[in-house]
């Protein structure tokens, strides 16, 4: 099992299981979408560079998502993991910069300072919809531009802070020895969108950190047709875990 998200990341990029699907997510309309570990590994690189330097991040910068439980939204948390970032979780919590989308909260897309990023969530979006908020970052049509591989000049320590969320707090290495969901070795794992961020981000970490995959699902699939739909998302992926 991974010690840090550094290293979880690297067993994405050239593990034995690089080419295989690591996040599967299922969107409204019938939107679908898979990342092979490497994809995956690819957007948290190019988005890691984004980060840092674009928007100067480090460790100890302070990144707030203020978006649902997404594929990007793991992404951007992932990225912020890897370049020493702390994220942090609630309504109006402090931040150096913050992550918004279309559907965010006219308060939470307005932060009193810092920089703020405005996030396309549609997988064919080439640039965020509608009017941009007011200074913001077009995360959509920037972060292809940024390299597919990632070096950090100075990388995170296993002990620093890595997320702060509902008066919890986890280290680098506690992302995954003790926020991470408890789970079986090589399961595929079914994560519901409707649970929020935080617990989808804790189910998905555990998945991966045993070289198993997920698939998420927003809450729009899910609840069409009293669950049925969400049964057979079951059967076609072939989902092992709960």
């Amino acid at each position: 099992m991974p010690s840090t998200i550094a290293h979880l990341l690297q067993r994405l990029r050239a593990g034995q299981h690089a080419s295989s699907p690591r996040l599967t997510w299922y969107g409204p309309g019938g939107e679908r979408i898979e990342l092979s570990g490497r994809v995956l590994e690819n957007w948290v690189a190019k988005t890691s560079n984004f980060l840092s330097e674009e928007l100067d991040a480090e460790v100890g910068t302070r990144v707030r998502i203020a978006l649902p439980a997404h594929w990007k939204s793991a992404v951007i948390a992932l990225a912020a993991w890897q370049v020493g970032a702390v994220v942090v979780d609630g309504p109006g919590a402090p931040a150096d910069i913050t992550f918004v989308g279309p559907d965010t909260a006219a308060d939470d897309a307005a932060p009193s300072s810092g920089a703020l990023v405005a996030v396309a969530l549609g997988a064919l979006e080439m640039g965020y919809p509608g009017q941009l908020p007011a200074g913001a970052y077009d995360y959509a049509a920037i972060v292809r531009q940024f390299a597919d591989s990632y070096e950090p000049f100075d990388p995170p320590a296993e002990d620093d802070a890595a997320y702060e969320s509902g008066g919890e707090s986890f280290s680098q290495s506690e992302l995954i020895a003790g926020f991470a969901a408890p789970t079986a070795a090589g399961a595929r794992v079914l994560v519901p969108a409707r649970e929020g961020l935080h617990a989808s981000l804790g189910r998905l970490l555990g998945a991966w950190a045993t070289d198993g995959s997920a698939v998420l699902v927003h809450p729009q699939p899910e609840e069409a047709e009293d669950g049925r739909v969400l049964e057979r998302i079951r059967e076609a992926e072939k989902v092992t875990g709960p």
